[in-house]
């Protein structure tokens, strides 16, 4: 997946989701990026996975970029 820019969600990435929730990404099936301990995620195949503070794990597939605005990017470990 992508933000609005073209450029892809990386695990690590601090989102702000639709407007008004947080979450951190932990994984990214898209580009097999996960953050250590989060590889299990792979057989989901496509998408990203984000702890969200909303609901906890939430795995994104079909959002649109504009559901999507980076907050903060960390280096990922």
């Amino acid at each position: 997946m992508k933000f609005g820019d073209g450029t892809d969600i990386e695990p690590s990435d601090w989102l702000l989701i639709a407007g008004r929730y947080r979450g951190r990404v932990i994984a990214s099936m898209d580009t097999s990026k996960y953050l250590p301990g989060c590889s299990d995620w792979a057989y989901l195949g496509t998408g990203i996975m984000v702890d969200t503070d909303f609901g906890g794990l939430v795995h994104y597939t079909n959002e649109t970029a504009e559901d999507f605005v980076l907050l903060r990017r960390e280096e990922s470990a």
